[in-house]
């Protein structure tokens, strides 16, 4: 008994990040499609809110607080004011990014919040680095695999797959970028920068 529950302890986590991202991109996905049939973004967006608040509001009236909460102080309500407008801006510079990009951009880009997370957690000294720790060094190179990944997704745009006329076209790699495609890559790198910015700041 202790094993198997050792067993889904461990496990519950991984479950509920891959529930969490599936249910993510099921809602980017669903945006782009509503914004397609004429959808306002921010319509969407407040909707979304309006949701989420919905569901989220009676759960803590019947859910019991494990420590004391503190009082209710200027200094706490200028927090949850800035935590908020930030959650707010970075939602909707997404949700545009996609509009002018795709879910699946939205997706790739969305791999940038741990290095993103890891460069404010350096910057605040939450975290150390050290030249000489592999660790360090692993996180180094790969945030700048990650990063130089991200910036090929946003600036070049290529042929689709899916399209049987493109298979009778030459490949021009001067003319793969699309602006748009660039526009909404920009926007999601800040929506994520803004995640990861809201994450530190918790």
């Amino acid at each position: 008994m202790t094993r198997t529950w050792s067993f889904y302890m461990d496990f519950l986590p991984v479950i509920v990040i891959i529930g969490n991202e599936c249910i993510d991109m099921g809602l980017l996905t669903l945006f782009k499609a509503a914004t397609l049939e004429g959808m306002n973004n921010h319509v969407f967006i407040a909707y979304a809110y309006a949701v989420g608040t919905s569901v989220l509001f009676p759960v803590t009236l019947f859910t019991r607080r494990s420590r004391v909460v503190p009082p209710l102080t200027f200094t706490i309500i200028c927090k949850i004011v800035l935590l908020g407008t930030i959650g707010c801006t970075s939602q909707i510079l997404g949700y545009i990014g996609i509009s002018y990009s795709s879910p699946t951009l939205a997706s790739a880009i969305a791999n940038l919040i741990p290095i993103f997370t890891f460069m404010l957690a350096v910057t605040f000294r939450m975290e150390k680095l050290a030249a000489k720790s592999r660790s360090s060094n692993a996180k180094v190179i790969g945030s700048i695999i990650s990063i130089a990944g991200a910036f090929v997704l946003t600036f070049y745009k290529g042929p689709s797959i899916m399209n049987s006329s493109s298979l009778h076209q030459p490949i021009d790699f001067l003319k793969s970028v699309d602006s748009s495609w660039a526009i909404g890559g920009m926007l999601l790198t800040v929506d994520y920068f803004l995640v990861a910015l809201n994450i530190i700041l918790q």
